[in-house]
């Protein structure tokens, strides 16, 4: 498979699109068109929304002197919490796959700098969240 077209159809990166629509039209109703990863879109994007107090409780537990979420940029925020998100709740998915999607998916919206913060971040609560791992 070409590793460019998986890039660009990567579930996650329509979580981070639909999170993004929540956010900016909290009215609006998610639609999710048919794909072959629809339930797992679903699935991120309803629980994240549903559980985003919890996510931010637990990145101010584990991040307190890391992120000030009152300062992160949105979009920066919406990827953070979807990837913790997965990390809490879905254990069939290595805790290294969910941050190296997340940060695939990242290149399509953030920069250099902030995609390298955003993997430190994703290291040091993956830690946290999956010890066993």
């Amino acid at each position: 498979m070409d590793p460019k077209k998986s890039k660009n159809t990567s579930p996650r990166i329509k979580v981070i699109q639909k999170l993004y629509n929540a956010l900016m039209n909290p009215d609006a109703i998610i639609d999710y068109p048919k794909s072959q990863y629809k339930k797992f879109i679903k699935d991120v994007v309803t629980g994240t929304l549903e559980r985003s107090n919890l996510i931010e409780n637990r990145v101010k537990s584990h991040l307190a002197n890391d992120i000030d979420l009152t300062k992160t940029e949105k979009l920066l925020k919406i990827i953070l919490f979807a990837a913790i998100f997965e990390l809490m709740f879905k254990h069939n998915t290595p805790k290294k796959v969910i941050i190296n999607e997340y940060l695939l998916a990242s290149e399509h919206f953030l920069e250099k700098i902030q995609i390298g913060y955003l993997n430190a971040i994703l290291d040091k609560i993956a830690r946290e969240l999956r010890k066993d791992e």
